[in-house]
């Protein structure tokens, strides 16, 4: 059964009066549906080929749809991660030429024969969408990947600037009058402490090991976890100190007070955060721009598949009449039942691909896997949902 969560393009053989269907067949709908959206899907008449070339495009044709639907919803992922998931800007960007997904599928759609001249044969179309799909694909990836590259580093960078006095970048927080400058024996250890552990810290850091200044302990800095005291030692005992701290829970960090080195830091932060900003903004327009371009080359995808279907199905003339529904998701099988029954005159015209098949044993392995697919007596692809 076809999704309650897509819109349904339909197509059936153009007989006798095609104006008159949409109004005929509307009118039998539920009433919620027509509200959600019934609209002609106008399907040009191409060139049919021959009929082993309809054959190799309807086996091929499924595993292009499965590669532009994907594409369209790596784009509105992208979208999604862009805008903090909040649908209300999202709606503003999953349009489809400044219109939202169901004006340009339901506002009267025609195919774009300014970029897909309906006088080429449908395999130049086919490869003409794969390759306009493909560069979208690859372009997307790309920026996608750049971008995460430098965010990444970004949040890398003010994390250090976060978290607790264990962890967190002392730039910013240890200043010049904190620590021993220029000393050839001194250096000045800094100690993030636990504040459950302050006394202990005060009644052990002397006699930690050898060669500790005494009462040289001060108090830098406080967070809700640690405490980060400054001690003076003698250099040639470092490691041995910091061996000691480790063991009584006292984390000594490796930070050396410079500069140069902090305004280096504080430039790398500024430049990693306008470049940040930068990458988001082209890459919010390049999504943008490329979920346009691609829901429409997925929907020219489905149309072309519509009329190989339909010629297989029903055979000549070429010439046939589409729908695009957009049904209710409660009166989804009420609507099904709609078409079932309205279209089932085309029963004993629908088959043919079956009679074909015994007349062409050379694809019968071909035929198999297609009739083994959910069948209508009217040809049925569908348009999943843009989820906001």
């Amino acid at each position: 059964m076809p999704s309650d969560q897509s819109t349904w393009l339909i197509a059936v053989p153009q007989d006798g009066d095609a104006e008159g269907l949409l109004p005929e067949l509307t009118n039998k709908l539920p009433q919620h549906s027509r509200s959600a959206g019934v609209a002609e899907l106008a399907i040009p008449s191409f060139k049919t080929g021959t009929l082993d070339s309809l054959i190799a495009l309807s086996e091929e044709l499924p595993k292009q749809d499965a590669f532009f639907t994907a594409t369209v919803a790596k784009t509105v992922d992208t979208l999604r991660n862009l805008l903090n998931n909040d649908p209300t800007k999202l709606v503003q960007h999953v349009l489809v030429n400044e219109q939202s997904v169901d004006d340009y599928i339901l506002g009267g759609w025609q195919w774009n024969s300014g970029r897909y001249g309906a006088q080429r044969s449908l395999r130049e179309m086919v490869d003409v969408l794969n390759k306009e799909m493909a560069s979208i694909d690859n372009v997307m990836k790309s920026k996608l990947n750049n971008y995460n590259l430098v965010k990444g580093s970004l949040v890398q960078m003010q994390r250090k600037k976060t978290g607790n006095l264990s962890v967190r970048s002392l730039v910013g927080v240890v200043s010049r009058e904190d620590v021993i400058q220029d000393s050839e024996y001194l250096e000045t250890c800094l100690v993030a402490v636990p504040k459950t552990l302050i006394k202990e810290w005060d009644a052990k850091y002397e006699r930690l090991t050898n060669m500790v200044v005494p009462r040289s302990s001060s108090h830098i800095v406080s967070d809700s976890e640690y405490s980060l005291f400054g001690v003076v030692i003698f250099r040639r005992i470092h490691d041995e100190f910091v061996q000691k701290c480790r063991e009584n829970k006292f984390i000594v960090r490796d930070f050396v007070y410079s500069e140069e080195q902090i305004a280096k830091q504080e430039e790398e932060l500024e430049i990693a955060d306008t470049t940040e900003k930068e990458l988001w903004t082209e890459l919010l327009r390049l999504s943008r721009t490329n979920f346009s371009e691609s829901f429409q080359i997925l929907v020219h995808l489905k149309v072309l598949r519509l009329f190989v279907e339909s010629v297989l199905r029903y055979g000549l003339p070429a010439n046939y009449v589409g729908l695009a529904i957009r049904p209710e998701p409660k009166y989804t099988k009420k609507t099904l039942s709609v078409l079932m029954s309205h279209f089932s005159y085309l029963g004993p015209r629908s088959s043919g691909r079956s009679k074909k098949q015994s007349a062409n044993e050379e694809f019968a392995g071909e035929y198999q896997a297609l009739m083994e697919q959910e069948f209508f007596d009217f040809v049925l692809y569908e348009v999943p949902w843009i989820v906001l």
